[in-house]
């Protein structure tokens, strides 16, 4: 039994092998880290997208600034993106987006295509799970934004495979406020509804509401837009 255990231990933290029953561990406690970070919830209505996260701050830090703690990310006029699991790992990935966006816009003089974007990260966080000397980035992205003039949304997760969503959430008690959404969103629904829907979503999985507590962006054809504290209270 020892020899066993000491065996796996190897599998645990060697990223580049696989255990004897096929798995990946680091990358399973990558997922791990995602689960323990404060949710993140991603929404396609009819002409807009709807990002909302919960800036859910350490009870002991009680001197930080809300409005200094941001979960969602603007890519670019037409992109936003929220994180859940390790925030340091996290802005990693978005200054790289940010910096691909504005690259191509200089190059192409057009905004860059979102689902082009999402494989490039994609890439970034895969070759992180197959290099040795590393270990996985121990987040969870929502990107939100248009592709062909329509809303989308996309989740990436820490093995660099990426899925078009409706609806997801990501983070603590995703498991919770996904269900929640499964029997609750509706397709083509209107940006005010999406909002109602999230905060809902929020509140079904037990979160304390409170307007500093939120970060909410909304993405439609006239761009990204962050709702002031104001704006989120009205939704309370």
């Amino acid at each position: 039994m020892e020899q066993l255990q000491s065996d796996m231990m190897g599998y645990d933290r060697a990223i580049t092998l696989f255990s004897p029953d096929g798995r990946l561990l680091q990358v399973e406690y990558a997922r791990k880290t995602v689960s323990q970070g404060s949710a993140a919830i991603g929404l396609v209505g009819k002409n807009c997208v709807v990002l909302a996260a919960d800036k859910r701050l350490p009870e002991t830090e009680k001197l930080i600034v809300p409005d200094s703690v941001e979960k969602i990310f603007k890519i670019n006029s037409y992109i936003a993106a929220a994180m859940s699991g390790m925030i340091a790992d996290g802005r990693v990935l978005i200054e790289k987006s940010q910096l691909e966006a504005q690259q191509h816009m200089i190059t192409y003089n057009e905004p860059a295509d979102i689902l082009l974007l999402i494989k490039s990260i994609s890439t970034e966080m895969q070759a992180f799970t197959q290099y040795g000397g590393a270990r996985p980035y121990g987040v969870s992205i929502l990107y939100g934004g248009f592709k062909a003039d329509k809303p989308v949304l996309y989740m990436l997760e820490p093995s660099g495979i990426f899925f078009q969503y409706n609806a997801v959430a990501i983070g603590e008690n995703s498991t919770e406020i996904n269900k929640y959404l499964e029997g609750n969103y509706q397709l083509n629904s209107d940006k005010d509804t999406l909002i109602k829907l999230a905060i809902k979503a929020f509140k079904a999985s037990g979160i304390k509401l409170s307007p500093s507590r939120f970060d909410i962006v909304v993405v439609d054809k006239s761009g990204f837009s962050r709702m002031s504290l104001k704006e989120i209270e009205s939704y309370l």
